[in-house]
Protein backbone atom coordinates (compact mmCIF):
# COMPACT_ATOMS: atom_id res chain seq x y z
CA UNK A 1 0.00 0.00 0.00
CA UNK A 2 1.69 3.21 -1.18
CA UNK A 3 1.30 6.67 0.38
CA UNK A 4 -0.66 7.99 -2.61
CA UNK A 5 -3.32 5.29 -2.35
CA UNK A 6 -6.77 6.68 -1.64
CA UNK A 7 -9.93 4.70 -1.11
CA UNK A 8 -13.20 6.46 -1.94
CA UNK A 9 -16.84 5.57 -1.46
CA UNK A 10 -20.17 7.18 -0.67
CA UNK A 11 -22.60 6.50 2.15
CA UNK A 12 -26.25 7.42 2.46
CA UNK A 13 -28.81 7.63 5.27
CA UNK A 14 -32.18 9.41 5.12
CA UNK A 15 -31.43 12.48 2.99
CA UNK A 16 -27.75 12.75 3.97
CA UNK A 17 -24.98 11.85 1.52
CA UNK A 18 -21.38 11.40 2.67
CA UNK A 19 -18.32 11.21 0.43
CA UNK A 20 -15.50 9.40 2.22
CA UNK A 21 -11.80 9.22 1.33
CA UNK A 22 -9.53 6.91 3.33
CA UNK A 23 -5.85 7.81 3.19
CA UNK A 24 -3.10 5.85 4.98
CA UNK A 25 -2.27 7.85 8.09
CA UNK A 26 -2.58 8.12 11.86
CA UNK A 27 -6.35 7.94 12.41
CA UNK A 28 -7.47 11.55 12.03
CA UNK A 29 -11.09 12.26 11.12
CA UNK A 30 -11.90 15.46 9.21
CA UNK A 31 -15.53 16.17 8.36
CA UNK A 32 -16.30 19.23 6.21
CA UNK A 33 -12.88 20.69 7.16
CA UNK A 34 -13.60 20.30 10.89
CA UNK A 35 -12.20 17.72 13.32
CA UNK A 36 -14.54 14.96 14.43
CA UNK A 37 -15.09 16.28 17.97
CA UNK A 38 -16.04 19.75 16.68
CA UNK A 39 -18.42 18.48 13.99
CA UNK A 40 -20.11 15.89 16.21
CA UNK A 41 -20.03 17.15 19.81
CA UNK A 42 -22.01 14.15 21.13
CA UNK A 43 -20.02 11.06 22.09
CA UNK A 44 -22.66 8.71 20.64
CA UNK A 45 -22.33 10.20 17.16
CA UNK A 46 -18.53 10.16 17.35
CA UNK A 47 -18.51 6.49 18.29
CA UNK A 48 -21.12 5.69 15.60
CA UNK A 49 -18.86 7.17 12.92
CA UNK A 50 -15.80 5.25 14.16
CA UNK A 51 -17.50 1.84 14.60
CA UNK A 52 -16.29 0.35 11.27
CA UNK A 53 -12.67 1.22 12.16
CA UNK A 54 -12.93 -0.37 15.61
CA UNK A 55 -14.60 -3.47 14.20
CA UNK A 56 -11.79 -4.03 11.68
CA UNK A 57 -8.95 -2.83 13.99
CA UNK A 58 -7.87 -0.14 11.52
CA UNK A 59 -8.58 2.97 13.62
CA UNK A 60 -4.94 4.11 13.65
CA UNK A 61 -4.09 3.11 10.07
CA UNK A 62 -6.21 5.55 8.04
CA UNK A 63 -7.10 9.23 7.99
CA UNK A 64 -10.68 9.88 6.90
CA UNK A 65 -11.57 12.95 4.86
CA UNK A 66 -15.33 13.35 4.66
CA UNK A 67 -17.69 15.77 2.99
CA UNK A 68 -21.29 15.34 4.02
CA UNK A 69 -24.41 17.21 2.90
CA UNK A 70 -28.12 17.10 3.64
CA UNK A 71 -30.15 15.64 6.45
CA UNK A 72 -29.72 16.14 10.17
CA UNK A 73 -26.92 15.28 12.54
CA UNK A 74 -27.90 11.66 13.15
CA UNK A 75 -28.56 11.03 9.46
CA UNK A 76 -25.15 12.47 8.60
CA UNK A 77 -23.46 10.25 11.20
CA UNK A 78 -25.19 7.20 9.71
CA UNK A 79 -24.19 8.23 6.20
CA UNK A 80 -20.56 8.62 7.24
CA UNK A 81 -20.57 5.21 8.93
CA UNK A 82 -22.01 3.64 5.77
CA UNK A 83 -19.38 5.38 3.60
CA UNK A 84 -16.49 4.41 5.87
CA UNK A 85 -17.60 0.77 5.88
CA UNK A 86 -17.85 0.69 2.08
CA UNK A 87 -14.44 2.35 1.71
CA UNK A 88 -12.87 -0.16 4.13
CA UNK A 89 -14.26 -2.88 1.90
CA UNK A 90 -12.17 -1.45 -0.95
CA UNK A 91 -9.10 -1.57 1.32
CA UNK A 92 -9.49 -5.28 2.10
CA UNK A 93 -12.38 -7.45 0.85
CA UNK A 94 -11.90 -9.79 3.83
CA UNK A 95 -13.56 -7.17 6.08
CA UNK A 96 -16.85 -7.89 4.30
CA UNK A 97 -18.12 -10.62 6.64
CA UNK A 98 -17.57 -8.62 9.84
CA UNK A 99 -19.01 -5.41 8.39
CA UNK A 100 -21.99 -7.23 6.89
CA UNK A 101 -22.82 -8.96 10.18
CA UNK A 102 -23.01 -5.61 11.95
CA UNK A 103 -25.18 -4.19 9.16
CA UNK A 104 -22.77 -1.42 8.19
CA UNK A 105 -22.86 -2.25 4.48
CA UNK A 106 -26.65 -2.16 4.19
CA UNK A 107 -28.12 1.21 3.26
CA UNK A 108 -30.91 2.01 5.74
CA UNK A 109 -33.93 2.49 3.45
CA UNK A 110 -36.08 4.39 5.95
CA UNK A 111 -36.88 7.92 4.79
CA UNK A 112 -39.44 10.49 5.85
CA UNK A 113 -42.94 9.75 4.62
CA UNK A 114 -44.51 12.50 2.54
CA UNK A 115 -47.27 14.75 3.86
CA UNK A 116 -50.77 13.98 2.57
CA UNK A 117 -53.37 16.60 1.68
CA UNK A 118 -56.20 17.00 4.18
CA UNK A 119 -53.87 16.06 7.03
CA UNK A 120 -51.46 17.92 9.30
CA UNK A 121 -48.49 15.65 8.58
CA UNK A 122 -47.92 12.26 6.97
CA UNK A 123 -50.29 10.42 9.32
CA UNK A 124 -51.48 12.99 11.84
CA UNK A 125 -54.96 14.24 11.05
CA UNK A 126 -56.80 17.42 11.92
CA UNK A 127 -58.95 17.18 15.04
CA UNK A 128 -62.41 15.75 14.34
CA UNK A 129 -65.31 17.84 15.59
CA UNK A 130 -68.65 16.09 15.92
CA UNK A 131 -70.64 19.33 16.50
Amino acid sequence: MSETTRYYDTGKRKSAIARVWLIPGSGQFVINKLPLDRYFPLETQQSMVQEPFHLTDTSDQFDALVTVRGGGVTGQAGAIRHGVAKALLRVDPEYRLALKRQGFLTRDPRVKERKKYGQKKARKRFQYSKR
